[in-house]
């Protein structure tokens, strides 16, 4: 054991604790019981089965308000590994079901035996024909697909709120929709064919022209039933009159009816059915979509009404204006939004009876917009709205950023409302559809019996399309609030079909929540088909059992999960997954919300139960060491949850008082540290690679692997001892340039200026010269503390820091330019926390702007640009999106070079200062999806912002990434 490996003890949650009713057992502390194990790690690798307690933990919940535990999970690779598990679970009398992103609001991705996840290996897009239509794999977000298709001028068709998460896969089989899809460009109408793997391993593509041939020598009975299916429902004219009608508006309750009458052959029928059929059918590996075109001519308001019936009476007029989207939020929704960045700070004021429409026009061309504004303003001037706020301002506008905003606030609906429901509660998210023309009775009716059952629940949709979404939040510990919500469900059902012939589930699908209560708006005939429809597809029972069909009544009240308290920090979360596709460990071991996810299991747990004790034992590498603590969860998430800074904390947590002394004491001494390194990275140009990867590793082994670091062929050489020579005199900014840039040298094949030497030359060309200061040895953003959760160095560094950049900006006169985005990040915000009151009083007095901006905005519009390279690929670093400067980072770049790409699936590399040297394989996994699109083609020059993330780039590509700043020294070159 190496000589400082933490005690998982230190994480063990402080509270007493009492063992919750659905807590995980303590038979299940071992994890996966044999011989399942043993027979699934034989029939596809051990490295396809996840076994742990902890796996089947971080697994067991999804956005939903439900929690099943599974008895294993499988990732498979391919088709071949897909129709193994379900011939494994024919054979075996098991059931399967499938996951992908878990943002199913129902309880869609859950699953009591084998959960198969097709999110890891199942992703990636093709475009055709010139962007008219996209091959997509399932475990590809709504966001990435689209991101690939703007450069075609063309999307797809549904927009789910969660388009940042939620993928292909699960859109296709919930038939999601979102804002503008309606029911005209949902995934029924605009999927071109489908690749499936039926439930007895048959593949069937739809868009084969033998398909039909080969399905029915495949699978005969499978086609005779469905042809004698689709013969009874159009011999029963009242039925078939009755199906029709209930697709006129949206509908995603029970399975797609009307497959049967769109489709004439059984491989046409399985198409439709397979659309919204929320995995019980089968598994689709890959959809053909027919795309839309992307308008890019965008006005759009936000009005304000002074109740919800009022908004909702608006609505009718914005359809007939042609508003692409009609998006309703109630008074709780808007106040709630403000947890939101960017979000007003005066909707906390807003009354509670105030609601807002925000609407949107997209054309074409301007003629088109401007045809679309006088429409608007026509309906706008007959309205009768409010501005209860200073913010409100009842206007369209064109502008990106306010527009932007407007979505933000709208998309953030369950996870802000969600976010600020009380400590412990459970949430759940309604959805249902009416007739538009009555959705003002609607809204009217639906807070009356919210209020009758004693819920303040907030309200918001897709108002176009008579689609509303509710959330009501309810102790799931308590069998009085269980009993509550039972008895609004069973109202709230009755409601929207008695009175409007509504849907139950417009867009969400039918889950476990509302299969109960599919009989009472299909009726016992239409029901009594889909449950037929199931047995001839799936006659076993294996795929997704009680997820659409349960007879149970009460079925919607099983596995109903509780939400203990946990820290501070995470306790807002919904487990709604926002966070995952930008975690650089959610493809090496947990993601944001799994972290959280097994931290509330722990809280579910009596003290030193088992099972406690065996996620404890698994938490400190799974969560904690391979956490890049980037935090882009944070941007990502609606409500700001910053896992990264919890896990930042539970370092702190493990470090014993020897270890943060340690850690102070190099902070105190970091001159001589900062030379010491600087002179070792110079040795090791001679020692060799290999001598010190073999040194370090052994060291790592006797010592700890979070704690030293190990060598790496890609780590370059010793930078200059000595700074470039300027003056303060008639300096426009003082130059910090960052401990790593005077520690580390540029890329080895470089020739020409160093960074420090590229920003002096440049700034100087632009008239604007830097002045570095004597005395920065020494000094560091403190960044290396903080990432490891040294708090005693962290604030040693922080407040040197402060008073050293005060001092040397002359109170702050002078902005301090810093040549490294994490750096700057660090400075400009990290230190605050750690400083003194006087040092946070000198803080507030100073301008700290990254080399990025001091480039794009005072230096380029000086410079003449002599050369240029003819095409580069950027790395956007974390520190960036952070800070908000990624736009300079391609203004720069594309003042260097003719061509300028950002790869779509650029994302955090997460080398992380040198955690990337901790754990190269965090790195490697995180760079793994990114490095490939880049090493797709050749590239000019391969720019970033951040030596270590340009070395941990480097490393994943093979390439030489270098700082945009030294390719604008070059591109202006005298």
């Amino acid at each position: 054991m190496p000589l400082l490996e933490p005690k998982p003890e230190a994480l063990r949650p402080g509270a007493v604790r009492s063992a919750s009713h659905d807590r995980v057992l303590d038979d299940q502390a071992a994890g996966t019981p044999e011989p399942l194990r043993g027979e699934l790690t034989a029939l596809l690798g051990p490295e396809k089965v996840l076994w742990k307690v902890s796996d089947l933990v971080k697994y067991a919940s999804d956005a939903s308000p439900y929690r099943f535990v599974p008895q294993v999970v499988v990732v498979p690779e391919d088709i071949d590994d897909i129709s193994a598990i379900l011939s494994y679970a024919h054979g075996k009398g098991r059931e399967v079901v499938f996951r992908a992103a878990g943002t199913s609001l129902n309880g869609q991705a859950q699953g009591e035996d084998i959960l198969v996840d097709v999110r890891h290996h199942w992703t990636g897009i093709e475009v055709l024909d010139d962007g008219a239509q996209a091959r997509v794999r399932p475990g590809t977000t709504v966001m990435r697909a689209n991101a690939t298709l703007a450069r075609y001028g063309r999307l797809l068709g549904p927009d789910p709120a969660s388009a940042i998460a939620c993928t292909i896969g699960g859109v296709v089989a919930n038939n999601a929709s979102g804002m503008t899809a309606g029911t005209t460009r949902n995934s029924y109408r605009t999927v071109s064919s489908l690749t499936f793997v039926l439930p007895s391993g048959t593949v069937v593509d739809t868009a084969d022209p033998a398909a039909d041939e080969l399905l029915a020598h495949a699978e005969p009975r499978l086609c005779e039933g469905l042809l004698a299916l689709k013969a009874e429902i159009e011999a029963d004219a009242e039925l078939t009159a009755r199906i029709r009608a209930k697709y006129e508006i949206k509908n995603t309750n029970g399975y797609r009816l009307d497959a049967f009458l769109d489709g004439s052959t059984p491989v046409q029928i399985l198409r439709g059915l397979m659309v919204g059929s929320e995995g019980t059918f089968g598994f689709i590996s890959e959809v053909v979509f027919d795309t839309l075109p992307l308008d890019r001519k965008v006005s759009s308001a936000l009005l304000f009404f002074p109740s919800l019936t009022a908004a909702a009476a608006a609505v009718p007029r914005f359809n007939e204006a042609g508003a692409i989207a009609v998006e309703l939020m109630d008074g709780n929704t808007l106040r709630a939004s403000v947890s939101v960045q960017g979000v007003p700070a005066d909707w906390a004021e807003l009354p509670k009876e105030t609601a807002a429409l925000l609407v949107e026009f997209r054309a074409p061309d301007e003629p088109g917009q401007e045809a679309y504004e006088r429409a608007a303003a026509a309906v706008v001037k007959g309205l009768d709205l409010v501005s209860p706020v200073a913010s409100v301002t009842n206007e369209f506008t064109r502008e990106t950023k306010a527009i932007s905003g407007y979505w933000k606030a709208r998309k953030a609906f369950v996870t802000a409302v969600g976010g600020s429901r009380p400590s412990g509660t459970t949430l759940i998210t309604e959805d249902f559809a009416v007739p538009p023309s009555q959705l003002a009775d609607a809204c009217e009716s639906l807070l009356r019996l919210q209020a009758e059952h004693g819920f303040d629940a907030a309200v918001a949709g897709h108002a176009a399309h008579g689609n509303l979404h509710f959330l009501l939040a309810f102790d799931a510990a308590k069998p009085s609030d269980v009993d509550r919500y039972a008895a609004f469900m069973d109202d709230f059902c009755r409601l929207t079909v008695e009175r409007f012939d509504g849907s139950l589930k417009a867009e969400h699908a039918t889950g476990r929540n509302i299969a109960p209560f599919l009989e009472l708006e299909w009726g016992p005939k239409a029901t009594e088909l889909m449950w037929r429809t199931k047995q001839v597809i799936d006659p076993d029972g294996v795929l997704a059992p009680r997820i659409v069909l349960d007879r149970d009544p009460r079925a919607h009240l099983r596995g109903l999960k509780t939400i203990p308290e946990v820290e501070l920090i995470a306790d807002p979360c919904i487990e709604c997954g926002f966070c995952e596709p930008t975690c650089p460990s959610e493809d090496l071991t947990t993601t944001p919300r799994q972290r959280i996810v097994l931290r509330r299991e722990m809280m579910r747990q009596p003290n030193g139960s088992p099972v406690e004790t065996e996620l404890l034992d698994a938490y400190g590498y799974d969560a904690v060491d391979t956490c890049a603590g980037d935090s882009t969860c944070k941007l990502a998430c609606p409500v700001g949850i910053d896992t990264g800074a919890m896990m930042k904390d539970f370092r702190h947590q493990r470090h014993s008082p020897r270890e943060e002394r340690i850690a102070a004491f190099t902070a105190k001494n970091f001159k001589a540290v900062e030379a010491s390194a600087r002179l070792a990275v110079a040795a090791a140009d001679r020692i060799g690679d290999q001598l010190l990867e073999t040194v370090t590793g052994l060291a790592r082994k006797a010592v700890r692997p979070d704690l030293v670091p190990e060598w790496l062929p890609e780590i370059p050489g010793a930078a200059a001892r000595k700074l470039p020579r300027t003056s303060r005199v008639g300096a426009s900014a003082v130059y910090y340039p960052a401990c790593v840039n005077r520690i580390f040298g540029g890329p080895d094949g470089h020739r020409g200026p160093s960074l420090p030497q590229a920003v002096v030359a440049v700034s100087a060309r632009a008239g604007k010269p830097v002045w570095i200061p004597e005395d920065v040895a020494g000094t560091c953003c403190a960044t290396i503390w903080h990432s490891k959760g040294y708090d005693e160095g962290n604030v040693v560094m922080a407040n040197r820091i402060v008073e050293a950049a005060w001092g040397w900006t002359a109170g702050g006169r002078l902005p301090l330019v810093v040549d490294a985005s994490s750096c700057t990040l660090g400075i400009a915000h990290e230190v605050v926390p750690y400083l003194t009151d006087e040092n946070r009083e000198l803080h507030r007095e100073l301008s700290i702007v990254d080399s990025l901006v001091w480039a794009a905005d005072e230096l380029l519009p000086e410079l003449t640009i002599l050369r240029k390279t003819g095409s580069a690929v950027l790395h956007p670093t974390c520190s960036m999106q952070h800070l908000g400067d990624v736009e300079q980072l391609r203004a720069v770049a594309e003042a260097c070079a003719e061509e300028v790409v950002v790869p779509d699936d650029a994302g955090c590399c997460a080398f992380a200062g040198d955690r990337g040297m901790l754990h190269k394989e965090l790195t490697a996994s995180a760079t793994a999806k990114e490095a490939a699109e880049v090493n797709s083609r050749e590239y000019d020059a391969y720019l970033s912002a951040n030596r270590m993330c340009e070395i941990g780039m480097d490393r994943a590509t093979g390439r030489e990434y270098h700082s945009v700043l030294m390719e604008l020294e070059r591109a202006t070159r005298p």
